[in-house]
């Protein structure tokens, strides 16, 4: 059983319980800065709706996940990585490396990405 919003990082993020690097903010999603980051720029997105991963999105969700992949390429401008090139990851369960049970896309860039990613 995966942990319910409350129960994760992003949802103590989400109600201020603990301080993030905030980047961007909006009604819907919020990015900050990874507290592990790979790359030297990492941003994570996440929803502000409680989504545990994106096997649980529904039809109904297509505009917030529209939304926040604009606000990966907004993340991108701003960090000045977008014309150099950049990544968006965005993971899926255990074995697809998922790490916190709340949706969230990883904009990554700063430096060469390589292909496989692992």
């Amino acid at each position: 059983m995966l942990a319910p919003m409350a129960e994760t990082i992003f949802g103590k993020i989400l109600r201020g319980e603990i301080p993030a690097d905030i980047v961007h903010e909006d009604d819907q999603c919020i990015a900050f800065r990874d507290v592990n980051p790979q790359a030297p720029v990492h941003v994570l997105v996440i929803p502000r709706k409680e989504i545990v991963n994106i096997a649980d999105a529904t039809p109904e969700d297509a505009a917030l996940l529209g939304h926040m992949l604009n606000v990966c390429t907004k993340v991108a401008e701003a960090e000045g990585i977008k014309d150099s090139g950049f990544r968006i990851v965005l993971n899926n369960g255990e074995d697809g490396g998922q790490t916190v049970d709340h949706l969230h896309f990883h904009v990554l860039g700063g430096r060469a990405m390589t292909w496989p990613p692992g």
